[in-house]
């Protein structure tokens, strides 16, 4: 079974949803690893702050299958995908790593490309998996969070406390 990592992020009644995204993911996953909880600005749209996280699992499902149940949950909570979506959301869960696979030419996005663009992907992704090796750039992931240029001060780049 591979190793999954999901994104979790929201910017709407953030506490509620993402809990309520979690025992969804808990119910039908079993046992979840997940990462503290990141407060970011929003990026690409005026808007309120995100949580973010990152949970790993393993799975079963086949990735069409996969990506359709997370789709399955935002729905369930209010979601409503458009095709060029920046705006608040109840809840985003997105797919960043399906195994060691490189998914591309399937027309998916997989390994998702915003883990070598963002810091609220790589930073908790790096926190759970820092020894995993990115499919396509060769490097762990601790060491991609290394080398972020990027990379936020902590003014503006915190966990929450107690996450």
């Amino acid at each position: 079974m591979p190793l999954v990592a999901i994104s979790v992020g929201s910017n709407l009644d953030r506490e509620h949803n993402i809990d309520r995204a979690l025992e969804s993911l808990r119910l039908i996953f079993g046992q979840l690893r997940t990462s503290r909880v990141y407060e970011t600005a929003a990026v690409g749209f005026n808007g309120p702050d995100f949580y973010n996280l990152v949970v790993v699992f393993e799975t079963d499902l086949n990735v069409r299958s996969l990506i359709d149940r997370l789709h399955d949950i935002e729905a369930e909570q209010g979601r409503t995908r458009t095709p060029q979506e920046t705006t608040s959301r109840a809840i985003d869960l997105d797919l960043l790593l399906y195994g060691d696979g490189i998914l591309y030419s399937e027309g998916l996005d997989i390994p998702r490309r915003e883990i070598l663009k963002y810091d609220f992907v790589l930073q908790p992704l790096a926190e759970l998996l820092p020894d995993t090796v990115h499919p396509v750039s060769g490097n762990r992931l601790e060491q991609l969070l290394d080398q972020a240029a990027w990379s936020l001060g902590p003014a503006q780049w915190q966990p929450l406390n107690g996450s």
